[in-house]
C-alpha cells in the first residue's frame, strides 16, 4: 500500500520503518521540511515529503504529531483527496506536559473528536496506546497468547478493516471499540493506555470501563493522567541533569 505519515517522531518514525520493512511505499513528512529526513528516509528506505505530499495519493495517512500542532495542519491539507482515502490519528492530549489546555478537550469531546473537527475527515484511532519500543519490535504471531492487542475505533467499518488488518502485518491483535466517540476508552489516564495487554485482557479493561464517560469517569482519568505526565516530567528532567 502507498501510506503518508505525517509527523517524524518516535511513533511516526517507527511506523514508517516498520512498515517499510513490511514492502510498505512510505512517504514521511514533518513540520521542518524534507531536507530535514534525508538521512531517516535512507536508514529505513522511505521517501520524504511535505505534510501535502503525504496527504495525498496515499492509500492510507497517518496523522502522528503533538494534539496541540493538529491546529496548525493546512486547512486545505486534504483538498482533492479521495473519499476512500483511511486517515489514522495517533495523537494524545497531554495538556501538563506539552499541549497546553486546549477548551474543548476539557468538556466532552474526544481526542480524536477533536481532531475529526480540525482536518474535516473522518479519521480511525490507533496506534496511539502502544510505546513505541513495543511497536518496533513486541509484535508476534498470529496465534501467541502474548501477542498485544491494540484498539481501534472509528465510524467506518472499512477504515478499520484496513487498519486492524495493518496491525496484524505488524504484528498485533486488534480490539474493535466501535464508534469514534470511545476512544476515550484508550487515551492517557485509562487503565488500558500503553499496558501491551493480549486481547483478552484488553477485552475485559475495556469492557469494565461501561458505555459512557461519566464525570466520575472522567475525573478519574484526568487525575490518572496528571500523575502520568507529572512522573514523565520527572523522568526528563532527570535525564537532561
Amino acid at each position: 500500500m502507498d501510506i503518508g505519515i505525517i509527523g517524524a517522531g518516535m511513533i511516526g518514525g517507527t511506523l514508517a520503518r516498520r512498515l517499510s520493512q513490511l514492502s510498505h511505499n512510505v512517504t514521511i513528512a514533518n513540520s521542518r521540511g524534507p531536507e530535514t529526513l534525508k538521512d531517516l528516509a535512507a536508514e529505513i528506505n522511505v521517501k520524504t515529503g511535505t505534510a501535502y505530499e503525504a496527504a495525498r495519493n496515499n492509500d492510507i495517512v497517518v496523522i502522528t504529531i503533538p494534539q496541540k500542532n493538529i491546529a496548525d495542519l493546512p486547512k486545505d491539507l486534504f483538498d482533492g483527496v479521495k473519499d476512500d482515502v483511511i486517515v489514522i490519528d495517533t495523537c494524545n492530549y497531554y495538556p501538563l506536559l506539552r499541549d497546553g489546555v486546549i477548551a474543548e478537550l476539557e468538556q466532552d469531546l474526544t481526542n480524536s473528536e477533536w481532531v475529526q473537527s480540525k482536518i474535516k475527515r473522518p479519521i480511525v484511532k490507533a496506534f496511539n496506546s502502544i510505546f513505541f519500543e513495543s511497536l518496533g519490535n513486541a509484535g508476534r504471531p498470529k496465534g501467541d497468547n502474548n501477542r498485544i492487542a491494540l484498539p481501534v475505533s472509528g465510524d467506518r467499518k472499512k477504515d478499520k478493516e484496513a487498519v486492524t488488518d495493518l496491525f496484524d502485518q505488524l504484528g498485533f491483535d486488534f480490539f474493535d471499540v466501535g464508534e469514534l466517540k470511545n476512544s476515550w476508552k484508550y487515551e492517557p489516564g485509562t487503565p488500558t493506555y500503553c499496558m501491551d495487554f493480549n486481547l483478552e485482557t484488553l477485552k475485559n479493561r475495556l469492557n469494565d470501563l461501561g458505555t459512557i464517560r461519566t464525570p466520575e469517569i472522567k475525573a478519574n482519568i484526568i487525575e490518572q493522567r496528571t500523575a502520568q505526565e507529572k512522573q514523565l516530567l520527572e523522568y526528563y528532567s532527570k535525564m537532561k541533569n
